[in-house]
């Protein structure tokens, strides 16, 4: 009870990037340009698409979804991050406020991940069974794979967010990291947390492995089906729409499988810091810009918009 009674008290507080002022300065402007960079990429994504009905295609909806998943997977993280640089490390997180950030933070990620999966077996099912494509990518199985998408990102976030905040809290308080990430969470538990550690990697594990898997094997029997198009532009065509979700993958899935599926025993926390900016503020403005770039369709409705100012 008196455990109990301590953990409620505690607010936990995140170590700064460094003691020199100005250098929390420049990384607050980085980090502040980065976000907002991020939210105006992907909500042009969203608009482009919601109001173009030539994007109204199981593609560029799930396009749609992965922009608005990435808005608010980084607004989870982004207002206390830089809440904290300005103010040296000195904002404080309530445990309600850190296990709610880290539930939305596991839920849109997995949530995303899952969804990667998804928007590769669409390309699948276009490039290698093109005259069957709208009979098999009907609306309704779009609405339930999104819907499935979230409900895998809930299933995987919850548990691991309560099983880490049973956890009891002691006097150390401070969380080298710029968010209630989970590794650098249960560093500060003082109880055996090997157990939790387990269920961490095994649940990672699985979310990681099993949505790779299913995208390495679109990919072999998509790369055989490019291999076959007769045409240049053909080949060409298919292959520009695959390689900007393979960037996109590889991105999202190696930055995450280095924190959470590296051995506990080599997990440093500088590191761990350094990989997460790139999966929480870098990779959510690649997106836009990586599909965007290499998407024709997306590029002329941004033209079109762009001609109506």
């Amino acid at each position: 009870m008196e455990e109990i009674n301590k953990t409620a008290k505690i607010q936990f507080f995140f170590h700064p990037f460094s003691t020199d002022p100005k250098i929390q300065v420049g990384i607050f402007v980085a980090f502040l340009v980065m976000y907002l960079t991020s939210l105006s990429g992907n909500t042009t994504v969203a608009v482009l698409v919601q109001i173009n009905h030539s994007l109204h295609i199981p593609m560029y909806f799930f396009l749609a979804n992965l922009a608005v998943l990435e808005i608010f997977y980084t607004s989870a993280i982004a207002p206390l991050a830089l809440a904290n640089l300005l103010s040296m490390g000195k904002t404080p997180v309530s445990i309600p406020g850190c296990g709610t950030q880290m539930f939305f933070f596991v839920f849109l990620g997995g949530a995303d991940c899952v969804l990667l999966a998804v928007m590769a077996y669409d390309r699948f099912v276009a490039i290698c069974h093109p005259l069957r494509y709208t009979r098999i990518m009907s609306w309704p199985l779009c609405v339930e794979l999104m819907v499935g998408s979230l409900v895998l990102g809930f299933l995987l976030s919850l548990p691991l967010t309560i099983l880490i905040f049973h956890l009891p809290f002691c006097n150390n308080n401070e969380i080298y990291h710029f968010y209630c990430d989970m590794p650098a969470v249960m560093r500060l538990a003082c109880a055996d947390t090997q157990v939790h550690k387990t269920a961490l990697y095994i649940i990672s594990f699985i979310v990681l492995s099993i949505p790779l898997s299913l995208i390495f094997i679109s990919y072999v029997f998509i790369m055989a089906a490019i291999l076959q198009i007769r045409s240049a532009e053909g080949r060409h065509r298919a292959f520009s729409t695959c390689s900007s979700h393979i960037l996109v993958v590889l991105l999202q899935y190696g930055c995450t499988s280095f924190i959470y599926l590296s051995p506990s025993s080599s997990y440093s926390p500088e590191m761990g810091r350094v990989v997460s900016v790139v999966y929480t503020f870098i990779t959510p403005i690649l997106n836009p810009l990586i599909y965007s770039i290499r998407n024709k369709e997306l590029k002329d409705a941004l033209r079109r918009a762009l001609k109506k100012f």
